[in-house]
């Protein structure tokens, strides 16, 4: 599926401001700038704006859960 048919499909905007991404992965504004500024979580400049792409906030979890299950296997 391109993204042109997923964005018919599904309603869900495909760049978040800092306050949406903060808001779906459960912690504060402050936090997110925080992995924005390390490079954690990438995000795009958009002008003036700065913005979040949905498929980023997936890969940043992806490499979360990633990480937890190598230190369970190395415990």
């Amino acid at each position: 599926m391109s993204i042109a048919e997923a964005s018919i499909t599904n309603t869900a905007p495909l760049l978040l401001t800092v306050e949406q991404a903060a808001q779906q992965l459960g912690i504060g504004r402050t936090t997110v700038f925080a992995l924005l500024k390390s490079g954690e979580l990438e995000s795009i400049p958009l002008g003036r704006l700065r913005r979040i792409p949905a498929e980023c906030i997936t890969e940043y979890i992806d490499r979360l859960r990633a990480a937890a299950r190598d230190n369970r296997q190395a415990a």
